[in-house]
C-alpha cells in the first residue's frame, strides 16, 4: 500500500471517527434532553388538561420557535438519525450466536432506532406539522381524540418505548464510548442505572398517554 493510500485511510478513519462522536453527542445534547422535557410536559395533562394546555401554547409562542426547532430539533436529529440508519445497515447482530446481555443490547439499540424513527416522524407530521400547514390546533382535545382510536394508542405507547429506550442504552454507550466510565464494574453499575431510567422515564410517558385516554 503506498503512503499515500495510507494518508486517505487514516483521512477517512478520523471522519469516521468524528461522525460517529457527533453522532453520540447529538443524541445526548440536544436530543435527550428534549425527550425528556417533552415527556414532562405531556405529563402535566396527568395533572390538569388546562394545565396541559396552558404549557403548550407557551411552547407554541416562544419567541424563535421556527429557528428553535430547526436549530436545535431538527437538525440534530436529521444527523443523528441518518448516521444511526447507517449502523443499523452494517451492523453485524449475532445474538443468536452469542447471547450474552451486551449483543441483546447492541440488537435492541438498533431494532428501537428504527421505531423511534418512524415514531418520531408520524408524530411530528400529525401534529407539529399539520399545526403549521393546515392550522391544527394543538391541545388536549386534539390528543385526546387521536388516542381514541386503539391503533393510535398503540402506535404512541409503542413508539414511547422505543423512544426511552433508545434513550436510556444510548445514554449508557456515549458515557462508555466517550470515556466517562471506565472498568467493567463501573459500566455495570451505570448500565443498571441507565436501565432503571429508561423505566423511570417510561412510566412517566405512559402516564401521559393515560391522561388522554
Amino acid at each position: 500500500m503506498s503512503q499515500g493510500t495510507i494518508a486517505q485511510s487514516g483521512g477517512l478513519a478520523n471522519y469516521h471517527f468524528f461522525i460517529r462522536k457527533l453522532h453520540s453527542f447529538l443524541g445526548v445534547f440536544p436530543i435527550s434532553i428534549f425527550l425528556v422535557e417533552h415527556l414532562f410536559t405531556n405529563s402535566l395533562a396527568a395533572i390538569s388538561p388546562a394545565l396541559y394546555d396552558k404549557a403548550i401554547n407557551t411552547l407554541l409562542n416562544l419567541p424563535y420557535l421556527t429557528a428553535i426547532e430547526i436549530l436545535i430539533i431538527a437538525l440534530p436529529l436529521t444527523i443523528h438519525a441518518l448516521y444511526g440508519l447507517y449502523v443499523v445497515y452494517v451492523a453485524k447482530n449475532n445474538i443468536y450466536r452469542y447471547s450474552y446481555t451486551r449483543n441483546w443490547m447492541f440488537y435492541l439499540q438498533r431494532i428501537s432506532a428504527l421505531l423511534t424513527l418512524i415514531f418520531v416522524v408520524v408524530h411530528v407530521w400529525c401534529l407539529r406539522i399539520a399545526h403549521s400547514l393546515y392550522g391544527l390546533e394543538i391541545n388536549y382535545a386534539t390528543v385526546q381524540n387521536q388516542m381514541a382510536d386503539p391503533v393510535w394508542l398503540w402506535f404512541y405507547v409503542v413508539g414511547l418505548i422505543a423512544a426511552t429506550f433508545h434513550f436510556a442504552n444510548g445514554l449508557w454507550n456515549f458515557t462508555v464510548s466517550w470515556g466517562i466510565v471506565v472498568g467493567e464494574q463501573a459500566q455495570n453499575f451505570v448500565w443498571k442505572i441507565c436501565m432503571l431510567m429508561f423505566v423511570v422515564i417510561s412510566v412517566l410517558g405512559l402516564s401521559a398517554i393515560m391522561a388522554f385516554i
